[in-house]
């Protein structure tokens, strides 16, 4: 089903994906880097991607559903890659609203999906995966209380994990619509009834208490005794 490309370092994965789109290539095609030397993440942040020491990985969807389902896929990857983690590793894997996955209290992994719409449809769809498999030589710098690894040693199998996530969110996206992972991500939430701060473009907007997961997987928070639904393109929260 998937077909896997390797590369030594990229821009980041989901570029190359992309060129890969625009030049035809059929879904499902997967690239794997060894470094990038412009990952990012959400809102555009960077996303630290040295050399022999993660999984960076992109894949490429042509899914048949409006640009307003895209979400699916994030959440859907970021619960089949909390379960590989969690195989891979015996630990608990949470997931931070709506694509960040913690282990032992760090951010071990990110997800991006980005696409391309056409006329009002989805073209395509690129799902980008990073995970810190082993810490960095010389660690996180700068990022030491945020950022962690899944791995201590190089104790560990690179293609076994890329496979059990590329299997598990296979199974997801089979029936993407119906949000066959909901109950699954929710049960991994990090943030329900945790105090958070609601940004937007780099602003507090407010604080407020997390109260839900809703279906759509949107989240909703009580601030001022008023609840509010937010979605994941407008804002992003940092719990307090």
């Amino acid at each position: 089903m998937f077909k896997i490309t390797h590369f030594t370092e990229v821009t980041s994965t989901n570029d190359i994906i992309k060129d890969m789109a625009k030049a035809g290539a059929p879904a499902f095609s997967v690239a794997i880097a060894d470094s990038q030397t412009a990952g990012r993440g959400r809102m555009g942040r960077s996303f630290m991607s040295p050399s022999g020491t993660g999984l960076y990985m992109s894949v490429l969807l042509r899914p048949d559903f409006s640009p307003d389902k895209a979400l699916l896929i994030t959440t859907a990857a970021a619960v089949a890659t909390a379960k590989a983690i969690e195989k891979h590793t015996g630990k608990t894997a949470f997931i931070k609203w709506v694509n960040d996955i913690f282990v032992d209290g760090k951010k071990v992994c990110g997800i991006l999906t980005e696409g391309s719409v056409a006329n009002g449809c989805l073209e395509y769809a690129v799902l980008g995966i990073g995970i810190n498999l082993m810490k960095p030589h010389g660690g996180f710098v700068g990022l030491e209380n945020i950022a962690g690894a899944i791995f201590e040693n190089e104790n560990y199998d690179k293609d076994a994990l890329v496979n059990d996530i590329l299997e598990n969110f296979a199974d997801y996206y089979l029936d993407l619509e119906n949000s066959p992972h909901y109950s699954e991500y929710v049960a991994r939430d990090m943030l329900c009834g945790k105090e958070v701060d609601v940004i937007r473009a780099g602003e507090l907007l407010y604080s407020a208490k997390v109260v839900r997961i809703d279906k759509d997987f949107s989240l909703t928070v009580e601030h001022d005794g008023k609840k509010e639904n937010l979605a994941t393109g407008e804002v992003s929260v940092k719990i307090n």
